[in-house]
Formats: structure tokens, C-alpha cells, sequence
């Protein structure tokens, strides 16, 4: 008898708790979704104008990444009962938005593939660690600020343009901030900023768009696309969101499956490429704010990320219909939600680049180079950023090496 009852409570400790929905995890799940779908998609709208796409392109471009982006993460919250949150880097879409005019679509698709490949090879025989520690945090970080700074800087002549939109959504962002640490600020910007709108402005008739599947794009593969974009797109990646998600989900007491989910996203971040996209992985942020102890019971929060999964996904779907709304904002409000949801981004950046770093002028050269956004030899500013920091760094002798570790 006494052999039956420990078996049976043996069998009790094994039984995982069923998933238990609560307001705790649906509303982080509701806040993570949020991160992406604001000023993510302006800074893509954006990047795709500089580039000359077409509707049907940028329509199959935010396709891919929100829905494939959101069922992904949806599918690995589910599996590894982890709260996995993401969609696409928007690291790597303020990088396209300097880049991608150089470039044609062909080309992008191609550029974006091979990194995704770079991925897997990084995740499958664990040279990432090694990449991240000859690449110095610090030159990473100064590299991406400046590429940031150029977005936020666009945000002074639509200050100028309509003054009073621009006082009326710096208010949204500090209320919002003021308020509240776990609500993105920038949804202050775009709420206030569209009452006002809808109180002194008379929306122009938008252009009739339809839902367009992602249409397959033929890539072309160059030595110079390798170099340009892939290389450092692969980077932004791994460094800006999927160690960064990894580390804060074992911040938060979860071991995510490391190795595995580098591959994955490599994958995921290939297939896009041949639709469009830049990239589909796991978010930085997005996790962060899904296995946060504010959502929930631990084993509960999955719930988190399959919740933001979900809404990204279905944003995804209604792709077309962002695009017509985004069609008939003023250009200045656009700059102003693409500036202001980086600010967060850009601050974080520039501190890690210049607090207690060794990396001193290395960094601040790092960091001008990429905001001047100068090409050379059909190579992109930030590979040349990369490479005069190295050399700068090696000739004054500076340089700690801060690791990045997934």
C-alpha cells in the first residue's frame, strides 16, 4: 500500500499545472505585441519608400515578418512551455533604412538569406561567442546608435513642420513614460498624436489597397551583398535580439534551448528572405517583458508569449490594411513615431557604448562614421564603422573585451 501511494504522489509531482490564463499574462502579451507593431512599422514603411518598393512589395514585406515573426515565437512558446516573444529586429530595420536604397530588391532577398544561413552556422558550431568577443560591445553598440541617430534626428524638421503635432506628441511620450515603465511610450505619441489629428485635419481619401499573399522573390547572391549586409545583419541579430532575449529569459529563471534556438531563427529568418523580409526571431524586449515575475506565475507565463505571438501574427494579416492607414498620415507624423519609438533604443545603445568602456575614441569614431552613413567601394558605412573602430581601437591600444554572451 505505502509502494501504491508513493507511486501515486510520484505520479502527482510529475503532472505539470494545465496552463492558466490571467489577466497578469494576457496583458504583457498585449504590451509585447505593442513593441514591434508601432514603430516597427513605421521604420519600415520608411525603409521601404527610400528604396522605391512598390505597394504589393511593402504589403508582403510586413506580411511576412508579423505573421511568420508572431507564429514563430507563438510555436516556440507552445513546445518549450518558455514565454518566447519577437517578430523582427528592428535593429536590423533601422540598418535596411540607410542601406537599402543602395540595393535592389533581388539583391536584399539574397543578402538576407545568406545571413539567415550565417545564423545556423553560428548556432550549429558555436562560433557566435567568438564573433561577438573579436567584436567588441562597445564599437556594436556605437555602430547601431549612430545608425539609430539618424531616424531620431528626422524628428527636428517635422518638428518644424507642424510644430504643434510635434509639442502635442512629445506630451504623449512623457505622460506615458510618466506613468508607466511597461507601456511602450510611444503609444502615447501615436495616441495623442491622432486625436489631434483627428480634430484640426481632414484625412485625404486613401488609395485602394487590396490583401496581397508574399510573393516569392527570385534573390541574387553577390560577394559584396555577403559583406554589405549579410554579415552585418546577421550580427544585429544575435547581438540586439536573441542573446539579449535569451539572457533575459534566464535572467528570469527559464534555460531556453540555446543552440537551438540560434538554428531556428536562422531558418525562419532565411525563409523570409525569400519573401521579402529582413528578418523573423526571437525579440530582445518582446521576452523580456513576456517572462517578466509582472506576468504572472512562472510556469503561466508561456501564456505571455503565445498571446503576443497570436496579436503579432494577426497584425501580420492585416498588413494591408496598416498600409492604407499609414497612407494617409502626415510624413511628420510618421518621422515622429519612428523617432520616438528608438529613443528608448537609442539611449540604451549609447550607454553601454560609453559608460566605464576602454573603448573611448574607438567608439566615438565608430559612432560618427555610422551617422554619417558614407559608402565607400560598394561597401556599407556600417561595415567601414566596424572596421576604422577595430583599427582605432588596435593603434591607441584601447580595448577590454566586453563579451556578449547569449
Amino acid at each position: 500500500m505505502r509502494g501504491i501511494e508513493r507511486n501515486r504522489a510520484k505520479d502527482r509531482e510529475e503532472v505539470k499545472p494545465a496552463a492558466k490564463i490571467n489577466v497578469q499574462n494576457v496583458l504583457s502579451g498585449v504590451l509585447s505585441a505593442l513593441l514591434p507593431c508601432t514603430g516597427g512599422t513605421a521604420l519600415i514603411l520608411s525603409s521601404a519608400e527610400h528604396a522605391g518598393f512598390t505597394n504589393s512589395e511593402l504589403i508582403s514585406w510586413l506580411f511576412v515578418v508579423y505573421f511568420f515573426g508572431g507564429l514563430f515565437n507563438l510555436v516556440l512558446s507552445v513546445i518549450y512551455k518558455i514565454p518566447f516573444g519577437g517578430a523582427h529586429s528592428i535593429t536590423a530595420a533601422a540598418f535596411l533604412s540607410t542601406t537599402a536604397v543602395h540595393y535592389h530588391i533581388d539583391e536584399l532577398a539574397g543578402s538576407v538569406i545568406m545571413a539567415g544561413m550565417l545564423i545556423v552556422f553560428f548556432g550549429l558550431s558555436g562560433f557566435s561567442a567568438k564573433l561577438l568577443e573579436w567584436l567588441p560591445k562597445p564599437l556594436l553598440e556605437a555602430m547601431l546608435a549612430g545608425l539609430i541617430f539618424t531616424h531620431i534626428a528626422k524628428m527636428i524638421p517635422a518638428f518644424k513642420e507642424n510644430y504643434l503635432l510635434g509639442v502635442i506628441a512629445l506630451l504623449g511620450f512623457l505622460l506615458v513614460s510618466r506613468v508607466s515603465r511597461k507601456v511602450p511610450p510611444v503609444l502615447g505619441v501615436v495616441a495623442l498624436g491622432l486625436v489631434y489629428l483627428a480634430l484640426v485635419n481632414d484625412f485625404p481619401a486613401g488609395e485602394n489597397y487590396s490583401f496581397v499573399w508574399p510573393h516569392n522573390i527570385m534573390p541574387s547572391f553577390s560577394v559584396n551583398g555577403f559583406v554589405s549586409l549579410s554579415i552585418p545583419l546577421a550580427i544585429l541579430i544575435l547581438s540586439n535580439d536573441v542573446f539579449v532575449g535569451l539572457a533575459a529569459l534566464r535572467k528570469n529563471g527559464y534555460q531556453p534551448p540555446v543552440a537551438k534556438s540560434i538554428v531556428f531563427t536562422g531558418m525562419a529568418t532565411a525563409f523570409a528572405g525569400w519573401f521579402g523580409g529582413h528578418a523573423v526571431n526571437i525579440g530582445g524586449m518582446m521576452s523580456m517583458v513576456c517572462s517578466d515575475e509582472r506576468s504572472g506565475p512562472k510556469e503561466h507565463r508561456y501564456i505571455a508569449g503565445i498571446v503576443s505571438g497570436g496579436l503579432v501574427a494577426l497584425f501580420g494579416l492585416l498588413a494591408w490594411k496598416v498600409v492604407a492607414f499609414m497612407s494617409i498620415l502626415p510624413t511628420p507624423f510618421i518621422l515622429l513615431i519612428t523617432g520616438f519609438s528608438l529613443i528608448g533604443l537609442f539611449m540604451q545603445s549609447m550607454k553601454s557604448t560609453f559608460r566605464q568602456s576602454s573603448y573611448r575614441y574607438a567608439a566615438l569614431i565608430t559612432f560618427i562614421i555610422a551617422v554619417f552613413n558614407v559608402s565607400y567601394l560598394g561597401i556599407s558605412a556600417p561595415v567601414w564603422c566596424m572596421l576604422i573602430g577595430l583599427i582605432t581601437a588596435k593603434i591607441l591600444g584601447e580595448g577590454r573585451r566586453d563579451i556578449i554572451k547569449p
